[in-house]
């Protein structure tokens, strides 16, 4: 992971901290969608190998932990990270910190048996060496690596039949919303990950790297600024007439927010009348952490994606 993704990394894990900013200048990122979305899936060890079948794991991931639960092995957490919202049952179980602030004492007293780290948690995995506790290094780039993960997590701990199960179900899922769409015209499309509240500044959209790239292009829209060969796009406004979008769908979540205030935002974009996807009405704003956690509801976000580009395919 670079500097610059490292930065949208800390952006991600102050997501709370956002909302004490003043209204003015109110960031509504998705920088956890691009947290994730580059490096390379790895699965290290330490010198205690880890049991054929972890008992006792601890997820600081909210995808990893998603994709335990729905491989079934949900009851083996002993513990998850602070942004794990997903599901439920994640409330009951002790929190133990983050990307940026894992509480390795914690971890430590929770005895585990495996523990699912980022591959960048360099200080923790060299405490966690010393202590012979077993790693799981993750971090991926694009789309197929979600379900690479989940089938690697899955033969870590002896779930290699659920896990691949789990994984089949996803792509079984991917492929509908992809036939759906098929032979559509793939409308130009503006993916915003960020701006200011309530004004089109400071506007950050996907590039044609990451997992929303792959998720919007499966699911039948051609990705505006695809050209660019970088996970996310700090746009001017020039920029965005000159891309002129035939289609805005802006990505919010972690929050709960009102029809009031979604209409709100959507009406920030009448600023640009001259750009196709104003002009036309087609500025969706869409609202769902499953859009910024790259696990097993990815396949809900594709679907999601496929009818707001192509609400013809659904009628």
């Amino acid at each position: 992971m670079n500097r610059s993704e490292q930065q949208r990394s800390t952006r991600t894990q102050s997501q709370r901290g956002a909302r004490r900013q003043p209204r003015s200048r109110r960031w509504f990122g998705v920088a956890l969608a691009v947290a994730f979305a580059f490096g390379s899936l790895s699965v290290a060890s330490t010198e205690q190998a880890a049991p054929a079948s972890a008992q006792r794991i601890i997820s600081l991931i909210p995808a990893t932990t998603e994709m335990l639960f729905d491989m079934g092995a949900g009851g083996r957490l002993a513990g998850v990270g602070n942004y794990d919202r997903y599901p439920p049952e994640v409330n009951r179980l002790p929190h133990v910190g983050g990307l940026l602030d894992p509480d390795v004492e914690r971890v430590i007293s929770l005895k585990p048996d495996l523990v699912i780290v980022y591959d960048t948690q360099t200080d923790l995995k060299r405490q966690l060496e010393r202590a012979h506790i077993p790693m799981f290094n993750y971090s991926h780039r694009g789309l197929p690596d979600i379900l690479d993960t989940m089938r690697a997590i899955g033969e870590r701990i002896g779930a290699k039949a659920a896990a691949d199960a789990a994984a089949a179900r996803v792509q079984q899922q991917l492929d509908r919303t992809r036939a759906r769409v098929a032979g559509r015209p793939r409308p130009k499309t503006l993916l915003v990950f960020g701006r200011d509240q309530g004004a089109i500044r400071r506007v950050n959209a996907s590039g044609g790297l990451g997992f929303l790239h792959d998720v919007l292009e499966l699911a039948g829209g051609s990705d505006v600024l695809g050209d660019l060969q970088k996970q996310s796009v700090d746009m001017s406004t020039e920029m965005i007439l000159t891309r002129a979008p035939d289609v805005i769908v802006e990505l919010h979540y972690g929050e709960q927010l009102t029809p009031e205030r979604l209409e709100a935002e959507r009406r920030a974009w009448n600023a640009l009348p001259s750009v196709p996807a104003v002009r036309n009405g087609r500025v969706y704003l869409l609202v769902g952490d499953e859009f910024v956690v790259p696990g097993p509801r990815i396949a809900v976000a594709a679907d999601r994606f496929a009818r707001a580009l192509h609400p013809e395919a659904f009628r």
